[in-house]
């Protein structure tokens, strides 16, 4: 029995620990919540998309995914949570709309600081 133990234990603290990471959670989560990804509508880090361009009553318009990645959170929660202007909803739980967020949030963060470091570098 207790050679049996020995053997699994190891099992169980790779069982316990996750295999991805909550930043790589969230990338997959944002590239495909259910269905469609926040990527094709939102681009890559949630700066807005140009979806389509085409004419109405012969007057060119163009359908564009908003920015998302400078709301503040609770207006990015209730936009999640409602069906808007082509917005699909994905119904989603807290846990994901927070790993969406701090995902969006980080992504902000890393373009800021390599303009930083392009702006210290000239």
């Amino acid at each position: 029995m207790k050679t049996l133990f020995l053997l699994l234990s190891p099992l169980y603290l790779f069982a316990t620990a996750s295999f991805i990471t909550p930043m790589e959670y969230a990338s997959q989560l944002y590239k495909n919540p259910r269905g469609i990804g926040c990527n094709k509508c939102h681009g890559e880090n949630g700066k807005g998309k140009l979806i389509a361009k085409y004419k109405h009553k012969g007057i060119e318009r163009s359908f564009r995914g908003p920015q998302i990645n400078t709301l503040e959170y609770t207006r990015f929660y209730k936009a999640l949570k409602r069906r808007k202007n082509g917005m699909p909803r994905y119904f989603l739980t807290d846990k994901e709309v927070e790993a969406l967020y701090l995902f969006l949030h980080k992504n902000e963060q890393e373009e800021e600081k390599k303009v930083e470091l392009q702006k210290s570098k000239k």
